[in-house]
């Protein structure tokens, strides 16, 4: 999530470098680590990538990225689904760092530690390796809600203070943070409701018992089309190809908005430089398929390969975001 400098925004996001953290991973190197990194055949063996849940969204990108890795290096990619929460970030957080057993997450795994205050550091206790995907969301309203844009939203929310609502999943969940966001940063008033189920909040806000959303479009496509919800932008900071006739609400009205659910791969602590180097080589070759970034397009992702410095910044920047909405009690602490 990034915003950038007008004075209100500039809470939300500063600049980060990685440089630091990536040389003192690096400085954990030893000699049998360097003789595996120096083998170009990486990866001569099958790759274990360990990942919460089965059948949801991490499930779906850590499957499609493991055939894309198959196809590139001909190794066998085994898919480790363990119960969601801190099982997968334990085990490869134990695991041997050479390259082998990867974690995929996604922005649960920081976001999560910091609203419950744990004491486990996605910086410090992995090893970053490579964005996968981004997917943005899009802002819907109710038709009954008389905004037909980003800035009639805003204005319209700062004339009737506390009298529109927003449905939320879950703390911390993409819907709530990029609401919160919004609010953080337009400086309006706009009220919580928070669902158990996608279902009850898909019907309260066809209903109009809520008015507005912060949603992935494969949830509410079909309801746009028809007329029964109002899309008004996406969240990306740049246009995307998910929704090519949608403007950002960046460009919209509020310069710097910036709310995506980004998915990511780690090693283990200690992973040696050449090593990352290496894995971060093939999984980015394997993101480049077209294949491989029609089926994540399919599944309302953008598919997105990065250095591990891009990732941490990433991290670092959602982090950071997190820590301001804190501080101005925009979202609190899970006890």
């Amino acid at each position: 999530m990034v915003s950038r400098v007008p004075a209100a925004q500039r809470m939300m996001r500063s600049p980060v470098r990685a440089a630091c953290i990536l040389l003192a991973v690096a400085a954990g190197m030893s000699g049998a680590h360097t003789q595996a990194a120096s083998d170009s055949g990486y990866p001569n063996k099958p790759i274990r990538m360990v990942t919460g849940g089965i059948g949801g969204g991490i499930d779906f990108v850590t499957r499609i990225l493991g055939l894309g890795l198959t196809s590139v290096s001909a190794q066998q990619v085994i898919v480790d689904n363990r119960p969601s929460g801190a099982v997968p970030r334990e085990i490869v957080f134990r695991a041997a760092p050479d390259g082998y057993t990867l974690l995929v997450a996604g922005g649960s795994l920081w976001i999560g530690a910091v609203l419950q205050k744990a004491a486990f550091d996605t910086l410090r206790d992995l090893t970053p390796v490579s964005l996968v995907t981004a997917q943005p969301s899009i802002l819907v309203v109710h038709p009954s809600v008389a905004a037909k844009s980003v800035k009639e939203l805003i204005a319209l929310a700062k004339a009737r203070p506390g009298e529109l609502n927003y449905a939320s999943a879950a703390t911390g969940a993409a819907s709530h943070l990029a609401a919160e966001l919004f609010k953080a940063m337009a400086g309006v008033n706009i009220v919580r409701v928070t669902y158990k189920s996608g279902a009850a909040r898909q019907t309260d806000l066809l209903s109009g018992q809520v008015q507005l959303s912060f949603a992935t479009a494969s949830s509410l496509e079909s309801y746009v089309k028809v007329g029964k919800l109002r899309a008004l932008a996406v969240t990306s900071i740049r246009p995307s190809p998910l929704f090519p006739d949608l403007p950002t609400v960046a460009a919209s009205g509020l310069p710097g908005y910036d709310s995506v659910t980004i998915n990511a791969v780690f090693a283990p602590p200690r992973t040696p430089m050449a090593i990352v180097g290496l894995v971060n080589r093939v999984i980015v070759r394997a993101l480049g398929q077209p294949d491989i970034k029609e089926k994540y397009l399919v599944g309302g992702l953008e598919t997105v390969g990065s250095s591990p410095a891009v990732l941490t910044d990433a991290v670092r920047a959602e982090v950071a975001m997190l820590g301001k909405l804190l501080k101005n009690k925009s979202v609190a602490y899970e006890e």
